[in-house]
């Protein structure tokens, strides 16, 4: 994929472009993921740090940086906390929260990974209620 997607921030005051060739998809598990996403695993997908344009709230990102971790880290919204794209440490790839992404990117999960830290009850999933929307509580 060539063409430019759309993605933004909860509050929209971040927007961006990004293009692929997206060079993978995948749903990481690790503790350090989880904590970051408050959620059962982190949706990244990874591209070349070339591929993404602001379109606006450029100076709204900011970075945390993991000080124990080599690789580790989180860019988001200052306004609202929302995950946006980042770039790793080195400076080559583009990590792109697929949720932070306004369209769907024409790519699938491809790997999950660090299984073994997955969250205990994210293992129940299949026995959950579903619902189209938020259920009647």
């Amino acid at each position: 994929m060539s063409e430019s997607i759309s993605g933004s921030c909860l509050c929209n005051q971040v927007k961006f472009t990004v293009r692929g060739p997206f060079q993978l998809f995948a749903l990481c598990h690790c503790s350090r993921c989880r904590k970051a996403t408050g959620s059962a695993h982190a949706s990244n997908i990874f591209t070349h740090a070339e591929n993404i344009e602001w379109l606006a709230g450029e100076e709204l990102v900011r970075r945390y940086e993991l000080p124990t971790a080599e690789r580790f880290s989180k860019c988001f919204c200052a306004a609202c906390g929302s995950p946006v794209p980042s770039l790793s440490r080195d400076g080559k790839r583009l990590l792109i929260p697929a949720g932070s992404l306004d369209v769907d990117p024409g790519v699938h999960p491809q790997v999950r990974i660090f299984l073994a830290d997955m969250a205990p009850w994210y293992k129940h999933l299949d026995t959950a209620k579903s619902f189209e929307g938020a259920p009647v509580l």
